[in-house]
């Protein structure tokens, strides 16, 4: 199963230019299922929100605590793809958390993000880029040079804590 190939920013409209990625309304869901799984059950409370009116009540999967700053934009722009944190949302027939987002996760990615960075424009392609592991680091390496992004700045607790 798929998404259709699906851009991440249809539904999540705000992640490049807000902390938050933002939650689809109703009828932005009803574009597509309007006319594909029309009739899946699971469904139903997209089908309700729209004959009523009221929004839809998300179950949020990615949630973090509240002590812990995340922006979506600054990710994106520097060039985290979103399958970095969420995994192959395009394989997924209802989403689910698919990384920890545990500190450790976190830091991780902070302390060496040159192998986690790609190009902006091809930061909601979920499939790999089929780059070498060599290529991958060289580009993310450029990428932290332009922008100024020095590791050893990145644990910092308050980065994140604040």
């Amino acid at each position: 199963m798929a998404d259709d190939g699906i851009d991440c920013r249809y539904c999540h409209t705000s992640v490049e230019v807000s902390q938050r990625a933002g939650l689809p309304p109703t009828h932005t869901c009803m574009t597509c299922h309007s006319q594909l799984w029309t009739g899946a059950g699971v469904l139903e409370p997209v089908r309700k929100s729209l004959l009523t009116g009221k929004p839809i009540h998300w179950q949020r999967v990615a949630q973090l605590p509240d002590y812990v700053q995340f922006d979506h934009s600054i990710h994106i722009d520097r060039g985290v793809a979103c399958v970095e944190c969420h995994g192959r949302i395009d394989r997924m027939p209802l989403t689910w958390r698919a990384k920890p987002f545990q500190m450790q996760f976190c830091l991780n990615c902070h302390r060496d993000p040159a192998p986690h960075l790609r190009p902006p424009e091809l930061v909601t392609r979920m499939e790999p880029l089929g780059w070498s592991e060599e290529r991958r680091r060289a580009y993310g390496e450029r990428v932290m040079r332009a922008h100024r992004i020095d590791p050893k700045t990145l644990d910092n607790c308050e980065i994140c804590h604040r």
